[in-house]
């Protein structure tokens, strides 16, 4: 209730315009609708200039195609989500240089247009229908508020699609939040993880307990 009257309150409020996040410097910001191309070239450029100088050019040139192909095909898949920001890991993390394995996709849901005279169905139930469509097992799904906004988390392991790009299973973090003054807008902000291999691991516990203290750090801007 109290998260409804909030949310009842912030209607009369100007919309939020953008959002913050705050995170380990490992971590790169891709933005999905302008700037695209310059963002994934200046980081394969970083990560070129990482390599060892001494390395044969035979081994290098390979290298550097596979690391650009999957780093291009992430951010490929996530454009086809109309994704607005994508982050990845990106930087050394001990002795891994380039990984993949985790990801943030920002995304942005519209609802159609309704009917002024129509009643509106409550917030929470809206937000469960934005989750609800997917094959899921083992999905957990709570509510509360990120930055006095309603939100609803939901977890679950999604299985390996191949011919969609998803070549392992693997566990998903999904928080989608109502955009302050815009009853129609839903912001989505999807976490996946192969983990250590397996998605239910321990690595991908500790990487989802890290996801949520990075939710825990948004922000809305005005």
């Amino acid at each position: 209730m109290e998260a409804e009257q909030k949310a009842a309150a912030a209607q009369g409020s100007p919309p939020a315009r953008g959002y913050r996040l705050l995170l380990p410097s490992q971590w790169a910001q891709i933005p999905l609708r302008r700037g695209t191309d310059e963002a994934v070239e200046r980081i394969l450029q970083e990560a070129y200039a990482r390599l060892p100088a001494e390395a044969p050019a035979d081994k290098i040139g390979p290298y550097k195609r596979e690391l650009a192909r999957r780093f291009r095909k992430a951010v490929a898949g996530a454009q086809e989500r109309n994704g607005l920001d994508l982050y990845l890991p990106v930087k050394p993390v001990g002795d891994e240089e380039f990984n993949l394995g985790a990801s943030i996709l920002v995304t942005e849901t519209v609802l159609p247009t309704r009917d002024p005279r129509a009643s509106r169905a409550p917030s929470t139930d809206i937000a469960v229908q934005l989750l609800a469509g997917e094959d899921t097992e083992n999905f957990d799904l709570s509510s509360g508020e990120v930055d006095g906004a309603l939100a609803v988390r939901r977890e679950h392991v999604a299985a390996a699609v191949p011919e969609r790009g998803a070549a392992a299973a693997s566990r998903r973090v999904e928080y989608i939040i109502a955009v302050p003054g815009d009853p129609d807008r839903w912001f989505v902000a999807a976490f996946s993880t192969v983990g250590g291999g397996d998605p239910r691991d321990e690595l991908a516990d500790v990487l989802v307990e890290w996801f949520d203290a990075v939710m825990a750090t948004f922000r809305w801007r005005y």
